[in-house]
């Protein structure tokens, strides 16, 4: 996360992780969900605070999913099944379930399927948004296997030189382990920011940097400046010259190995809600577990101990800054935006639920 969009320490209201696990656990319950799937919806969202991920936490996502869940957009006890499969490869289909259960229901399976394959790949089509797509991947640490994880994001982002929302914002995630370094976790929507951090922006009262966001007319906005009532994401780079081009690439191949193999349309033509892509990678069955995990610390120490350009204070890698944001997190607790906390009293006050807060 960008400095900007932390919460400054002089507003932010610390919780531990305890509390406000067990509210957001409480909440999805009154939404209709049982209590496995509650705790484990509640677990996808505290990964995301608990490691600085806090555009993809209760912060922004859990009001979205409870007026989701009003309008029945999110099917609070899906009766997911398997529409095909092969030794390797399954397709699910969600039944409008939460991306918060078929996410780490898909990877469960992946795993599974690549401790007999050596890779598994599964594909989840009507499903609902997942969150933070490095938690998915990174189940598959624990297994000695690299996490691979893609979900559909909403289509609000236009192609390069382009004037219309036609790609889904469309994050890819991979999460690789090491043998004592933190691991490997990258995880990023294919536009310039996630669009939930321009909502994290507006909250918080800072600016868009230049390439973030388009006019509606496509005009990429280029300086920093107020964020407009109404815009649409750009693919990372901003513009052609910038390599605006790549991420749009990127895009449109995440949009095929999602919704399009799970056989729900692509892009606007989208059948089924949201599709994610669960792929695992049983490292034994390409080399030996210890000689790679020794390979990946030698090389992430090597890319933490590199020479700063003038200016800079360190390089890190992904994964690493996450890691750090999780010790100080469970030590000191989560810090969150009084105005969060605020939605927080009211909504367990309507809902009926323990104030732990």
């Amino acid at each position: 996360m960008l400095d900007r969009f932390h919460v400054s320490d002089d507003i932010a209201v610390r919780v531990s992780e305890a509390p406000m696990r067990a509210t957001v656990e409480d909440i999805f319950r009154k939404m209709g969900m049982n209590d496995e799937d509650s705790v484990q919806s509640a677990d996808v969202l505290l990964y995301a605070d608990i490691r600085g991920i806090d555009s993809h936490g209760v912060s922004n996502m859990l009001r979205q999913y409870v007026a989701d869940f009003g309008t029945g957009s999110i099917n609070p006890r899906p009766e997911w099944k398997i529409v095909r499969e092969a030794p390797a490869i399954v397709n699910i289909d969600g039944d409008r379930g939460h991306g918060l259960v078929l996410g780490p229901v898909a990877m469960r399976i992946a795993i599974e399927r690549a401790k007999l394959y050596g890779i598994g790949a599964v594909t989840v089509g009507n499903s609902r948004h997942s969150g933070a797509a490095a938690y998915h991947a990174a189940m598959a640490l624990d297994h000695g296997m690299i996490g691979i994880a893609m979900t559909t994001g909403s289509i609000n982002m236009t192609p390069t030189n382009g004037a219309a929302r036609l790609l889904g914002l469309n994050p890819i995630a991979c999460a690789v382990p090491t043998l004592e370094m933190p691991p490997f976790v990258f995880d990023a929507a294919m536009s310039a920011v996630a669009s939930n951090k321009i909502r994290l922006a507006r909250r918080l009262g800072v600016k868009t940097l230049p390439g973030w966001i388009a006019q509606l007319d496509g005009t990429p906005i280029m300086e920093e400046q107020e964020i407009p009532e109404e815009s649409m994401m750009l693919p990372s780079g901003g513009t052609r010259e910038n390599g605006s081009h790549k991420s749009y690439g990127l895009a449109v191949m995440v949009e095929v190995l999602t919704s399009a193999i799970a056989g729900t349309g692509a892009g606007p033509h989208r059948r089924a809600g949201i599709s994610h892509h669960m792929i695992a990678y049983n490292i034994e069955a390409f080399t030996d577990l210890d000689v790679f995990k020794k390979d990946m610390d030698e090389y992430m120490r090597t890319l933490s101990e590199a020479p700063t350009a003038p200016g800079a204070d360190r390089v890190v890698y992904a994964g690493l800054p996450e890691h750090e944001a999780e010790i100080d997190r469970r030590e000191n607790g989560i810090p969150y935006h009084p105005e969060v906390i605020e939605w927080f009293k009211s909504i367990t006050a309507e809902l009926g639920i323990e104030d732990r807060l």
